[in-house]
Order: structure tokens, then C-alpha cells, then sequence
């Protein structure tokens, strides 16, 4: 029985690349020189360290330029509140989403299920398996979700025959 599996999952060896390659610019970049700007990677967080809100912004528009140009979709980026660090210093975590929240997959699971298709799908952990009889009502599920499911960067994976 054909089936896929759809998931939420950022390519960390290429978001760790576009942290190193944004590191780099901001060490080089003449408006930074001085300044307590930096950016560094551990796990699944991006903490990015400036002098005030205004180059905290300017040094995520250098990270999401950099993702982009390593093919990373930045909607995986969770950017949270601006954190005082002591003296003039503040930062920002940014979290990389890894896996579909559950309200998110029971989103998607009611929207495939509304479809009418001849389709299931059932959630497994942080993904949702969605099988079928026949190839060509996967294929309309996989446009369904990515029409219906923008603000979330899902990828299609697993895919049975």
C-alpha cells in the first residue's frame, strides 16, 4: 500500500554553514567593527549577540540571506524576544523547528481527512503518515498540504510504492 511520510525537518548541516558563512561576514563587516556582534550555533539554537535591537535585526537579515543561499527555508526559524544580557549588550534566541508540533499534525490529519480522498493519515510522533491506495490520490494530498499548510515548511519523505 503506497504511502509517504510529511515532515518538518531542517538540513542542519547546511543551517550550521549559513551561521559559519554569517559569522564570517559580520566579523569582516566595517559597521559591526568595534561592536559586541556575533552569531554562534549549539544544538538547535542560533544565539545572535549585538549592541542594541536595530543590529540584532540587521545581523538576522545577514542569517536569513545566508540560509537562503544554502537552499534553507527560514520559516524553520523560531526567532524569540529580545533578552537584556547585562551592560548595553541584548540577544535574541532562535530556536531551528525539527519535527510538526501536535496541533499541527492534527491540523493536517483533518485536512486530508476532509478531502474526501481515499487516503489515511496517522500521526507517528513528530510526522504524519499518510497511506493510500493509489499513487495519484498521495500526489493530491502532497499539493493539498502544501497549499493549505504555508506558513510551515513540510517535506515529503519515505515515499512508498
Amino acid at each position: 500500500m503506497p504511502s509517504f511520510d510529511t515532515v518538518c525537518e531542517a538540513d542542519m548541516v547546511k543551517v550550521k554553514n549559513g551561521v559559519d558563512n554569517a559569522a564570517k561576514e559580520i566579523a569582516t563587516r566595517f559597521d559591526f567593527k568595534g561592536t559586541s556582534a556575533s552569531i554562534e550555533i549549539k544544538d538547535q539554537e542560533i544565539t545572535v549577540i549585538g549592541d542594541a535591537d536595530f543590529q540584532i535585526e540587521q545581523i538576522l537579515d545577514v542569517l536569513r540571506n545566508k540560509l537562503t543561499k544554502q537552499s534553507v527555508d527560514v520559516r524553520f526559524l523560531d526567532i524569540g524576544d529580545l533578552q537584556k544580557i547585562g551592560g548595553d549588550k541584548v540577544k535574541k534566541l532562535v530556536k531551528v523547528r525539527n519535527g510538526i508540533e501536535s496541533e499541527l499534525a492534527k491540523k493536517i490529519q483533518r485536512l486530508v481527512k476532509d478531502s474526501k480522498l481515499k487516503v489515511q493519515a496517522a500521526i507517528q510522533e513528530e510526522k504524519v503518515r499518510v497511506t493510500g491506495a493509489k499513487r495519484d490520490d498521495l500526489q493530491a494530498v502532497m499539493a493539498l498540504l502544501r497549499k493549505e499548510v504555508a506558513d510551515v515548511p513540510l517535506t515529503f519523505n519515505n515515499f512508498r510504492d
